[in-house]
């Protein structure tokens, strides 16, 4: 296939599937996938038979979740408008508002339906201020048990999310423990608790059944249905990003232009100055650069056995999480293709972009 193209590779996501089906069989919670980190849509076949649904960030999000994902469906959004309330209605299973205020606001059309509210506890696993969702001043749910009190009547659960990137089970149970502290007697008035994603329970060595009797623990003791929300968690280190050498120079180092563009195709590392992650091997040291026109448009720096030189094929690693959600038209840049290797090794292609895709994103 032509680079540059993304290419999920099921038997590395398997695994994942796998520990997540492990945890909801060991702890009774449920794992929806959080479509704002991944939402190829051609592997929800396989997703849907170790995960219970989605969940969402907006009214596509919630569409596309009830149209190619068999289970539940939950809407959230940061702020519903008014002329899409009466379809993320029509789409979904449970719609968590962000406020008491849009609680308050569409209280009367959605009276009939399963209602929840993001909760903000203050406390986050963020090291990014620009993803910390309990940074100050953050609008991200209610943080105050005295503003939730005279709307918790009129909903039956809870979201919170504040975990980020967050490998460490004793801070996750910490976290936890806190929360039931000063949310406590609220959480004891609903019937289900969304503690969102961001815990990292499928990589290596992270453990999982400690996990579970946590969670277990937590849903015995306030009788609530426990929800998990994992994003990276399920698609982590299960695809690549296949890119081809276009140009190489020296400029102080050696440097390879490849087919591809951070700014437009892993956008991430652009946002948080973070490198690309590579298989290395050897001793020598080359910059892997896009093609964009950005300065800064640079995959990081890599080892390898021998000098690289126009035509030679890369794979970038772990290239799912908020890569194809993010992908865009920048300069013109080719649109990586999204590609599929099944459990027997064939691949296929099941999606390709051209000029004509990039046309129509403009006017």
């Amino acid at each position: 296939m032509q680079t540059p193209y993304y290419l999920i590779d099921k038997a590395r996501l398997l695994p994942n599937m796998e520990k997540i089906a492990h945890l909801r069989e060991q702890s009774g919670a449920k794992a929806l996938l959080a479509l704002k980190c991944f939402a190829t849509w051609s592997v929800f076949d396989m997703m849907s038979e170790y995960m219970d649904g989605t969940t969402s960030s907006s009214l596509f999000e919630v569409k596309l979740g009830r149209e190619k994902f068999p289970g539940e469906t939950h809407a959230y959004s940061v702020a519903w408008a008014p002329d899409e309330i009466d379809e993320v209605l029509a789409s979904s299973d449970k719609i968590i508002f962000n406020t008491a205020q849009q609680l308050t606001r569409f209280e009367e059309v959605s009276r009939s339906h399963t209602r929840g509210l993001r909760v903000n506890p203050g406390v986050s696993t963020s090291g990014f201020d620009l993803a910390d969702p309990a940074r100050p001043f953050s609008r991200l749910g209610e943080h105050a048990p005295e503003d939730i009190e005279p709307v918790a009547d009129l909903i039956s659960g809870f979201m919170f999310h504040n975990n980020c990137e967050n490998a460490d089970f004793e801070r996750f149970d910490a976290m936890l423990g806190m929360i039931e502290q000063r949310f406590g007697s609220l959480i004891r008035r609903m019937d289900w608790i969304s503690l969102g994603g961001g815990i990292h329970f499928t990589g290596e060595g992270y453990p999982l059944d400690k996990l579970a009797e946590r969670l277990k623990r937590f849903a015995g003791t306030n009788e609530v249905q426990v929800y998990l929300e994992p994003g990276e968690a399920a698609i982590t280190n299960s695809t690549t990003l296949e890119v081809t050498v276009l140009d190489t120079l020296y400029n102080g180092k050696n440097l390879a232009i490849v087919d591809s563009s951070i700014e437009a195709h892993m956008l991430d590392l652009l946002i948080y100055r973070e490198s690309a992650r590579m298989a290395e091997a050897g001793e020598q040291e080359w910059m892997i650069c896009g093609k964009s026109c950005l300065a800064g448009d640079i995959f990081g720096e890599f080892r390898f056995p021998a000098p690289l030189k126009p035509g030679d094929r890369l794979s970038i690693d772990d290239a799912a999480g908020y890569t194809m959600v993010k992908k865009n038209w920048f300069n013109g840049v080719q649109m990586p293709s999204i590609a599929i290797r099944e459990l027997d090794g064939t691949e296929r292609l099941v999606r390709s972009f051209d000029y004509q895709d990039f046309a129509a994103a403009l006017s």
